[in-house]
């Protein structure tokens, strides 16, 4: 294995407990930038850096990290078997996959994997802040239309593929207003689009969403609308 396994850093005070992050790159340049940025705020402090999937997973293990910062191109164990495992830990840390594009063509399936949303290597630094403090607080960071064009991108324009008996009975459970809510979720709609839509409170929405996420048994919006196109509701061109 190359690079460093895990390069832990200071622990943090008990009486202040900044979130832990853990950043894995294969990129030693990428790794001190990103540091730079976190060890800059009083909340958040890097416990320790990974240079590819082993050491991520191994680091995670020894420094209980509440967020890996996880590249996904990286030489032996990538980035998107690391998110797997880590995200199928019962305990494991949330996963902010870092991306040289914005639309990485792993991008898709580290998400379909359990990651939390995804940051753009390039992004600025008050950027990266934003969206590491909101996947901290349990949000996905990926905007409902960038969602939907990594569906269409990287599963809609394969080769088609029938929805399962599994599929349309987790869809029939759900109410004829929560399989429309679904459908405008799917089509990349933000909640005040479809409150519009349907002429109801934004705060309606919400509640309809997170029942449908408990019915169908998803985690969050991204693969609410992973599961409208995998199960049929929805289509390209619709």
């Amino acid at each position: 294995m190359t690079g460093p396994t895990s390069i832990p850093t200071s622990t943090p005070s008990p009486t202040s407990s900044p979130f832990r992050v853990l950043i894995c790159d294969d990129q030693e340049l990428i790794r001190m930038g990103l540091r730079m940025v976190v060890d800059s705020q009083p909340d958040l402090t890097v416990v320790g850096e990974a240079a590819d999937g082993d050491a991520a997973i191994a680091g995670a293990a020894a420094l209980a990290p509440d967020l890996v910062l996880m590249d996904v191109r990286m030489p032996g164990l990538d980035g998107l078997a690391a998110t797997e495992h880590l995200c199928a830990q019962p305990q494991g840390p949330r996963i902010l996959v870092v991306t040289t594009f914005d639309l990485d063509e792993y991008a898709y399936a580290a998400l379909r994997a359990g990651a939390n949303g995804f940051l753009v290597k390039d992004a600025p630094a008050e950027e990266i802040l934003v969206t590491v403090r909101a996947v901290l607080r349990g949000e996905v960071m990926v905007a409902p239309s960038l969602t939907r064009r990594l569906v269409e991108r990287f599963v809609l324009h394969g080769p088609a593929s029938a929805s399962t008996p599994a599929q349309r009975r987790r869809l029939a459970a759900l109410t004829e207003r929560e399989r429309e809510v679904l459908a405008l979720v799917a089509r990349g709609l933000a909640n005040g689009e479809i409150a519009a839509r349907l002429f109801v409170g934004e705060t309606t929405v919400k509640t309809h969403l997170g029942r449908i996420l408990t019915k169908l048994g998803l985690r969050d919006r991204i693969h609410a609308v992973i599961f409208a196109y995998e199960s049929g509701l929805v289509r390209v061109g619709d």
